[in-house]
C-alpha cells in the first residue's frame, strides 16, 4: 500500500475513533454502552489470543532461558561460593573452639606440674622411618633441642631439631625412644621404650613397653607411670604422665618382666601441644596424673518373696526309735467292805 495523503487521513480517523471508544468504555464502567461490543470482541478474538499464546509462550520461554542462562549461572556460582565460605567459617569456628579447649586443659596441666610451656600446633607428621611430628614453634619462641613436649593428657616426646619457626618432635612411641619412668604406687623406677609404628593404630597393640630396674619389684596391671626426669631436666622433666600398665609378661628363662603400657596421649590425633621451656622448681611427683577412675558399684540383689512354710514343714519329725510301751493296767480301784462281812 502506497503512503498517500488519503491513507494517512483514514488512519488518523480510525485512531481517533478507537481512542473515543476506549474513553467511552472506560468511563462507562459496568454500565458502558459498548459492553456488548466488548463482549463480542472477546468472544471472537479470545480463542485466537489463547491459541497464539499457547504457541508463542514456549518459544518465548526458550528464548528467555537462553538469554538468562549466563545470569543464572553466575548467580548459582555466587551462591555456591557463599555457601562454601560459610561452611569454612563454621568449620574454623568449631576448630578454634576445640583448640581453645585443648589449650585451656594444657595450661591447667602445666600449672599443676609447675611447667612453663610454649603452646604449639602440630602441622605435619614425619614420613620417614622415625615417629616424628612438626610443630609451628621454633627458636623464635624459645624452643630448644632436648625439651619435653606434652599435651594436657601426658607425654608426647622430645624436641630433636629446631628451626626459626618450626621444630621436629620425636614421639615417645619411636623405637629409639627411651624414657626414665616411675610407678605411681611403689615408686619403683624403670625405662619406657617405644614399640614403633606397629603399635600405633593397631587394635590390641600397645605402643609402649616398660621394664623395672628391680626385677623382683611388684608390678601389676592398672598401675600408672610418670616421667622420672633427666639430669639437668633434659630431655625430660619429672612428673609428666605417661600411661597405664595393661599387662605384664615374663619370658621363659628371663629374670626381667615386660609391662605393656597404654599411653594417656592419643598419638594419632595430636593437635595442640606444649613445649616445656622451663622445668618445675620441685618434682611434682604424681600431682599431674588424672584422678583414678572409681570402680563401678556392684548391683544389689533385689529382695525376693519371703518363704512360706507348708504344713509338712511345720510337722514335728518322728523319732527313729519307737516310743516305749506304756502300761495298760487300769488304775487301782478302792475296795469297799462287803456287807456280809
Amino acid at each position: 500500500m502506497r503512503d498517500t495523503r488519503r491513507t494517512r487521513v483514514m488512519l488518523s480517523i480510525l485512531l481517533t475513533i478507537a481512542l473515543a471508544l476506549i474513553t467511552i468504555d472506560y468511563r462507562g464502567g459496568e454500565d458502558s454502552p459498548l459492553r456488548g461490543l466488548r463482549g463480542a470482541g472477546e468472544a471472537v478474538f479470545g480463542p485466537i489470543e489463547q491459541l497464539s499464546a499457547s504457541v508463542v509462550r514456549p518459544v518465548g520461554n526458550v528464548f528467555d532461558a537462553i538469554t538468562d542462562a549466563p545470569g543464572e549461572r553466575r548467580r548459582a556460582d555466587r551462591l555456591e561460593r557463599e555457601n562454601q565460605r560459610l561452611r569454612e567459617q563454621l568449620r574454623a569456628r568449631r576448630m578454634d573452639a576445640d583448640r581453645a579447649a585443648q589449650l585451656d586443659r594444657l595450661l591447667g596441666s602445666a600449672g599443676l606440674g609447675g611447667y612453663k610451656v610454649v603452646p604449639a600446633q602440630v602441622i605435619s607428621a614425619g614420613q620417614g622411618l622415625e615417629d616424628t611430628v612438626t610443630i609451628d614453634a621454633g627458636s623464635r619462641s624459645g624452643v630448644r633441642p632436648d625439651m619435653t613436649v606434652m599435651t594436657a593428657d601426658g607425654l608426647v616426646g622430645r624436641v630433636t631439631r629446631v628451626g626459626p619457626a618450626t621444630a621436629t618432635v620425636l614421639l615417645a612411641t619411636d623405637a629409639a625412644s627411651t624414657v626414665g619412668s616411675r610407678l605411681e604406687d611403689s615408686k619403683e623406677i624403670g625405662v619406657v621404650q617405644g614399640a614403633g609404628r606397629r603399635g600405633l593404630g593397631n587394635r590390641g597393640a600397645t605402643p609402649l613397653r616398660f621394664q623395672l630396674l628391680n626385677a623382683n619389684a611388684p608390678m601389676r596391671p592398672g598401675q600408672r607411670l610418670v616421667t622420672l626426669g633427666s639430669q639437668g631436666e633434659r630431655p625430660y622433666v619429672p612428673g609428666v604422665p605417661i600411661g597405664t600398665v595393661e599387662r605384664v609378661e615374663q619370658a621363659h628363662g628371663s629374670l626381667t618382666r615386660t609391662a605393656y603400657v597404654r599411653p594417656f596421649v592419643r598419638f594419632t590425633t595430636l593437635d595442640v601441644v606444649g613445649v616445656v621451656v622451663a622445668p618445675p622448681k620441685s618434682d611434682p611427683r604424681d600431682a599431674v596424673l588424672p584422678p583414678k577412675p572409681k570402680p563401678s558399684p556392684t548391683p544389689a540383689l533385689a529382695p525376693g518373696p519371703a518363704p512360706t512354710l507348708t504344713p509338712s514343714a511345720t510337722r514335728r519329725p518322728r523319732s527313729s526309735k519307737s516310743p516305749k510301751a506304756t502300761s495298760s493296767r487300769s488304775p487301782r480301784r478302792d475296795r469297799t467292805p462287803n456287807a456280809r462281812d
